[in-house]
């Protein structure tokens, strides 16, 4: 089998979405343009990516220095003929050769797979769709017996070839030394003065290759994004696909139209969404839980049957098996939730572990601690562990009863079994089973009388 390598154009200034930042860098479910591109050829196993660049492209290189593709320069804006020509070096004559856009997101892997197998018997491939508003789009022209013969870009044709609604998507495979070949003996003989890739299907004709269309699983996956109406049509499309994915695998969910998918998601069955749910980056929710309103989930898991309560954010965190979680709580990176833990309303939670059956209900803010099984923490505590230079650690082992209001100065040590009353700032280490009790002598002042204010004087 011929190795695969993939051309991305990406060259594009993109001046109708009225931005700073070049048009593939926008995003769409939390990755690049660019990005969505690259992860569905990247399942065809390519030899090489080669992403030709040109408006920002040292914007684009270096926000995208991962993909671990092979970046060619554009210099100059020639065309789509002239840009594929600039990857063509790094290309052996034996490969076939994909080219794709950056700005074309959705394309699926397995129309992509259907193009590049069409050229197995030395034909060029080219993906076509019908439209019903073809203005704009370069017209797939065909003979009496339906087979492609070329293209006519939108400002070069005809009235009769405007009626066209068979339209070129711009996506096509050939094998690397035909085209090659077709490249070099195009010309930019038409209204834009560019030298169109598109002419190759002609010269594919003429050459006696021939040219083969394939149609895409959906309009969506070939459209492109030209400015932010667009963007938000495909994402629209996008989210409402995924919604209706995990509803295939047993999830409910409140309103399809209410959910934002921003990465890779694993969710179990009669897990249950509600509205205005965000989940980014990788997520892996077991079966049975259920997430309530406004809730953002990124780079977490959620144990089986555990509750999300509305307008919790959580963040690079594991939460246990059988867990209540807010509402308005905040988990953040580094925190480790074991089974049947609650943490409730306004309580934050960082770098922490927690124990299984511990309890923060209210008001509470644990940071760099390690917290036994268990254990109450009272509304108001919190682990003062920053000394305005090092980060230091709290531990509370097992079955430690923390009063409300309560200051633990880190670095610290509550035995097992202890219990610290309301109000306390504790600063050192408590033993096993004590009560320890940390509060300033309360006074009563008689007959005092609270100040107010004095009245000004008018100006």
């Amino acid at each position: 089998m011929a190795p695969l390598h993939v051309v991305i154009l990406a060259a594009g200034q993109g001046k109708r979405m009225k931005s700073r930042l070049p048009k593939v860098l926008h995003r769409l479910a939390g990755r690049t343009l660019l990005e969505h591109v690259a992860a569905a050829v990247q399942k065809l196993d390519p030899a090489t990516i080669h992403v030709v660049y040109g408006h920002g492209g040292s914007q684009v290189r270096d926000a995208q220095s991962a993909l671990g593709v092979q970046w060619v320069e554009q210099r100059e804006q020639l065309g789509t003929g002239h840009a594929v020509e600039q990857a063509m070096p790094g290309i052996p004559d034996e490969a076939t050769v994909l080219v794709l856009y950056a700005d074309v997101p959705l394309i699926a892997a397995g129309t992509l797979r259907e193009t590049v197998t069409a050229t197995a018997d030395g034909s060029l491939a080219l993906i076509t769709t019908p439209v019903d508003d073809a203005s704009g789009y370069g017209r797939i022209l065909r003979d009496d017996d339906g087979c492609v013969i070329g293209i006519v870009e939108d400002k070069d044709a005809n009235d009769d070839q405007r009626s066209i609604r068979e339209i070129n998507t711009g996506i096509l495979a050939a094998g690397a030394a035909s085209l090659r070949g077709w490249l070099g003996r195009i010309d930019n003989n038409n209204a834009q003065g560019e030298r169109y890739l598109t002419d190759v299907i002609a010269l594919a004709v003429s050459d006696g290759d021939g040219a083969r269309s394939i149609s895409p699983g959906a309009l969506e996956e070939v459209l492109g994004v030209n400015d932010r109406s667009q963007l938000a049509k495909l994402e629209r499309y996008y989210q409402h696909q995924q919604a209706e994915r995990l509803m295939g695998e047993g999830v409910t969910i409140a309103d399809p139209s209410r959910l934002d998918i921003r990465g890779e998601v694993d969710v179990g069955q009669d897990v249950s969404l509600d509205v205005n749910v965000i989940l980014e980056g990788n997520v892996v929710i077991a079966e049975g839980v259920r997430i309530g309103p406004n809730c953002i989930i990124k780079d977490a898991e959620i144990g089986a049957g555990s509750e999300i309560h509305a307008n919790t954010v959580i963040e690079q965190a594991r939460v246990g098996s059988g867990c209540r979680i807010g509402p308005y709580a905040r988990l953040r990176p580094g925190t480790d939730l074991a089974e049947e833990v609650h943490i409730g309303n306004f309580v934050e939670v960082k770098n922490t572990r927690v124990g299984r059956g511990s309890k923060a209900n209210h008001l509470t803010y644990l940071g760099d601690s390690r917290i036994g099984k268990k254990v109450n923490v009272g509304a108001g505590t919190i682990t003062c562990n920053y000394d305005g230079a090092e980060k230091h650690t709290t531990i509370i082992e097992d079955d430690v009863f923390v009063g409300s209001g309560v200051e633990l100065v880190a670095p610290i040590t509550v035995r097992a079994g202890a219990t610290i009353g309301a109000g306390a700032t504790v600063t050192k280490d408590i033993p096993s089973g004590v009560l320890s009790v940390n509060r300033g002598r309360q006074t009563t002042v008689e007959n005092w009388a609270r100040p107010t204010k004095k009245n000004k004087a008018p100006k």
